[in-house]
């Protein structure tokens, strides 16, 4: 009998600590999330080299000397969704003009993404970051999220959130070369 309450004293002594230690983990990552290697305005954008559904890759280094918009995606997004069209059509004019869209897809399955392409008629790339390990890097949380690199590849500004037409025009004018 003894032994019995021994080893549910055990067993519950070993949830307790893992609970703790799960509570405390949770705290200390909110508290320091903001903290944590998120690019900023001013700083030089991190680079980094994905493929895209073509299988070509794009280092953004490789873009020097023209601006870029770099947007954070998912297919389940709706706000994402909405400023899709809105990109596409500005990339069109703006593309002539050293302004480059590179839109970030977050871990998603290929088929998914290559399905969202398809119905929205997407011509700028689309890159798969699968592990999300470039939204980490960058410090994106919230989706969509939208990154202006200047033609030095300095960050101008980040933006997260849903886009307007306007607001999108706007950003490709501030970083045309």
């Amino acid at each position: 009998m003894a032994s019995k309450k021994k080893r549910r004293l055990i067993v519950r002594t070993v949830i307790l600590t893992v609970m703790t230690a799960a509570v405390i983990y949770t705290l200390y990552a909110n508290f320091t999330k903001d903290s944590r290697s998120k690019v900023s305005a001013g700083a030089m954008a991190p680079d980094f080299i994905l493929e895209d559904l073509n299988g070509n890759q794009h280092q953004l280094s490789s873009y020097k000397g023209k601006g870029v918009f770099l947007n954070f995606w998912g297919t389940w997004c709706k706000p994402c969704e909405r400023e899709m069209p809105y990109m596409n059509n500005l990339y069109k004019e703006y593309k002539d003009q050293g302004v480059e869209i590179l839109a970030v897809n977050v871990g998603e399955p290929e088929y998914l993404v290559n399905k969202f392409v398809q119905k929205h008629d997407l011509v700028f790339p689309i890159l798969k970051d699968k592990n999300k390990d470039i939204m980490n890097m960058y410090g994106v949380f919230n989706l969509p999220a939208t990154l202006l690199v200047d033609p030095e590849g300095k960050v101008i500004k980040v933006e997260e959130g849903e886009l307007t037409e306007g607001k999108i025009r706007e950003m490709m004018e501030s970083i045309k070369p």
